[in-house]
């Protein structure tokens, strides 16, 4: 080696040799580090409200419940977080509600379009038109099916609840989905029974739709396990409903003002006959009083057994009382025969 070769040797590196040197450090470190979280990748913890399905190579392999998940990063093996078997899932079921363009036309006042006149009623059976707002709880009771399906399991489940609500609506009259007239509401028992039915009957509808959906191999992996539905009239008949509510309040309060003056006349109608009777009664028990004070020496005079006495009082009365009458037509006893008197004119 010259002595010029040895001094080259010893010359510190370029700038851009250093450069070169740094930057591939840095990548060498940042490839380390993906290669790591790469392999790392689905190593993770479960939480307790949550289950993990894990897929190897696209075969359902095994179910991690709440805990440690160790699996092999992808594409060796996928992880699908799933719900635990014990939580439950609310889902709003957007597809029975107005459309947006619908409530902005029913703000508006303006005239509805074909397309969004019937969004969000549903007909029913007495050709009544109703709108639900329904919200399903369900619980992942197949997770392979589950995790299987995907992105398409809710859309699905509105769905179903959308057409068992159609066919549900259809096959009741409006009074027996919400209270449409107040003054049936105690007077059918059957009514308000089949109001109270109508969750069990819309949860019963869906989970029968989902176990077809199972039998025909589109299981979506849930069971509905409550529903809540609200229910109410269309914008356009509430004042219509009202309206005759209102009517039907007024009658009655009518019919109970008319019963209370019913009552009232009836009372007071009592006590006048009462009045009237107790009078009468006094009335006629000062009359019997007087007749009998008049009629008191007579009826002593019957005890009497001295029959010149009763003569004598007989020659002094009888002459006043027939000087009163107008004419005096005496009988004999002893006569057989008939006399005919003329009665008074008509």
């Amino acid at each position: 080696m010259t002595i010029s070769e040895h001094l080259t040797s010893r010359l510190p590196d370029g700038p851009w040799l250093q450069t070169g040197r740094i930057g591939f450090l840095a990548l060498y470190v940042v490839t380390l580090m993906a290669a790591v979280g790469w392999l790392f990748e689905n190593v993770r913890q479960v939480g307790p409200e949550s289950r993990a399905v894990v897929l190897r190579l696209g075969a359902e392999d095994r179910i991690q419940n709440a805990g440690l998940l160790l699996a092999w990063p992808q594409p060796f093996e996928q992880v699908v977080i799933l719900p635990s078997a014990g939580r439950i899932t609310e889902r709003r079921v957007e597809v029975l509600l107005r459309s947006e363009l619908a409530r902005k036309s029913d703000k508006d006042g303006t005239l509805a379009s074909d397309a969004t006149a019937g969004s969000g009623y549903l007909l029913t059976g007495d050709a009544g038109a109703v709108q639900l707002d329904v919200r399903v709880f369900y619980t992942v009771t197949g997770p392979y099916a589950f995790a299987r399906q995907g992105q398409h399991v809710e859309p699905a489940l509105d769905r179903l609840v959308e057409r068992n609500a159609v066919q549900i609506c259809a096959s009741r009259d409006m009074d027996a989905i919400l209270v449409a007239r107040p003054e049936l509401v105690g007077g059918d028992a059957r009514l308000a029974e089949l109001r109270a039915q109508l969750r069990g009957d819309l949860q019963q509808g869906i989970n029968n739709s989902l176990a077809h959906l199972r039998a025909a191999g589109a299981d979506l992996g849930i069971k509905v396990v409550r529903v809540d539905i609200q229910s109410s009239l269309p914008w356009s008949a509430v004042g219509a409903f009202n309206a005759v509510l209102t009517a039907s309040q007024q009658a009655e309060q009518a019919v109970a003002k008319a019963r209370n003056d019913a009552a009232r006349q009836l009372q007071q109608a009592t006590q006048a006959a009462d009045r009237t009777v107790q009078v009468a009664q006094a009335e006629a028990r000062e009359r019997l009083s007087q007749a009998q004070a008049g009629t008191a020496t007579i009826v002593g005079l019957t005890h009497q057994q001295d029959p010149q006495l009763l003569q004598r009082l007989y020659r002094e009365r009888v002459p006043a009382i027939l000087a009163r009458a107008g004419s005096v037509t005496t009988v004999d006893n002893d006569d057989a025969g008939h006399m005919i008197l003329q009665g008074p004119k008509p």
